[in-house]
């Protein structure tokens, strides 16, 4: 307790005196969520206090301008907001607290602890929308990441600084294909943002994660479902920036952010009470671009060295492939794996669509046989699924078809080989010898 005194007594002797005169605004209106504040100006993105005369104060984030009033959104409930309360701006507009300070913390969109622990000393800033840099500054991605999955290290290898998303419907196994990945990767940071996802899930990776050594390298940003749109959005905005502070560190970090279907919900949200027109299935050009934005923070660096590997989960309303989140992040992403529905139905866990599953830098990063025999692999699963009723009939006879008479032979095996138990490890070049085993058998 003494320390933590100390560290603010520090910080407090550092920060510069501030004399200005203390400006304030008030509530006018509150319509739908929406919040109008006159006489107050602070930048979009700004943070404010807003007093209720009773002890009670609330906290809005500025969203827009209108007819030279500030236009904000409550962080929390509004119940408590009434006519004519009195709003202070606070903190510095766009600019969030990163450091190490949250390795192996748990907080909230604002960066309060949520785990039970004391507040957290960060005296780092960094831009919420991020350090904008050149195209040719991002450095190529040249060194495979080790995920620790067998089918992903195997058939779609991912590269250090690679962007990829895990794309599937509700219930198909994305939060424990991404606990598996989390839990097995090489990696110096893990930031996890676990954004409009259900408070349980935020409880059982708090539960399983922090604590031991993995803990003291990972830290966790939850914004559950029932919290307020801009919230949330903040949260996967503090996620993306403590990973852009330890890359500018030069460190290996690994991102995962889970979901960016509810991220461009709450930026739905936000679009929707601003008046922006919905375009694509209700969703405006805003909330689509929010996931470009987002997305592209993540990479290599070439001026530090560090990186930072992006998982996204894209929830694919109704197995909906076509859906415009699902589409925008499928053309964004440097890589996409599929889960099928169908393939959890039988019992294959992960439950990965190895045809539907790309990698763009997989060619790059792999050793040309690992690619052919990989290519061969996709070869023999779909030539088997394509004929799957045919064969399940007695339909087919053998000899018609080679690739599909080695297909049906092999079709235990590679199933075995896709198919991990959530504990299992399995390394870049274990997963690498393995494929070379099976696709030479029976060559």
């Amino acid at each position: 307790m003494l320390r933590h005194f100390s560290d603010l007594l520090d910080d407090m002797a550092l920060s510069p005196l501030d004399l200005d005169p203390r400006r304030f605004g008030r509530v006018t209106a509150c319509d739908g969520g929406l919040i109008e504040v006159s006489g107050l100006t602070v930048p979009i993105g700004g943070l404010a206090r807003i007093d209720d005369g009773k002890g009670h104060t609330l906290t809005a984030e500025v969203i827009g301008f209108r007819n030279g009033r500030t236009m904000m959104m409550l962080l929390g409930d509004m119940v408590l907001l009434r006519p004519g309360a009195v709003v202070r701006p606070e903190g510095r507009p766009g600019m969030l607290p990163v450091g190490p300070a949250y390795l192996g913390r748990a907080v909230d969109g604002e960066g309060k602890p949520i785990d039970g622990g004391p507040p957290i000393h960060a005296v780092a800033e960094w831009p919420s929308g991020g350090v904008r840099t050149g195209a040719l500054d991002r450095a190529s991605v040249k060194e495979p990441f080790d995920t620790g999955i067998r089918a992903i290290n195997a058939l779609t290898t991912f590269g250090v600084g690679q962007r990829v998303g895990i794309m599937a419907g509700s219930g198909v196994g994305k939060s424990v294909l991404i606990d598996m990945i989390a839990r097995g990767a090489d990696a110096d940071i893990v930031i996890v943002g676990l954004i409009g996802e259900r408070a349980r899930e935020v409880s059982d990776f708090v539960e399983r994660y922090m604590h031991g050594e993995a803990a003291k390298r990972t830290a966790v940003v939850a914004v559950p479902a029932d919290h307020a749109a801009n919230l949330r959005l903040r949260g996967a905005l503090l996620a993306t920036s403590l990973a852009e502070h330890f890359r500018a560190a030069g460190q290996k970090v690994l991102l995962i952010q889970d979901s960016l279907t509810r991220i461009a919900h709450a930026a739905r949200e936000i679009g929707i009470l601003l008046g922006e027109p919905g375009a694509a299935r209700g969703y405006p050009p805003s909330a689509l671009s929010t996931i470009t934005k987002l997305v592209e923070r993540a990479g290599n660096s070439a001026e530090s060295g560090g990186s930072i590997t992006g998982l996204y989960t894209v929830l694919a309303d109704g197995d909906d492939q076509n859906d415009p989140v699902v589409d925008t992040a499928r053309s964004i992403l440097d890589g996409h794996i599929v889960l099928s529905r169908e393939l959890a139905q039988r019992g294959q866990y992960p439950a990965i669509d190895i045809g539907a599953s790309l990698s763009r830098v997989m060619n790059d990063i792999v050793p040309r046989d690992q690619a052919l025999c990989a290519r061969q692999f996709r070869a023999l699963l779909s030539s088997y699924e394509s004929n799957r009723d045919l064969v399940l009939m007695g339909a087919y006879r053998p000899g018609v078809d080679h690739l599909l008479d080695r297909g049906i032979n092999l079709h235990p095996q590679l199933v075995q080989f896709l198919t991990q138990e959530a504990g299992e490890f399995v390394s870049l070049e274990a997963a690498r010898d393995m494929l070379g085993r099976l696709i030479g058998h029976d060559g």
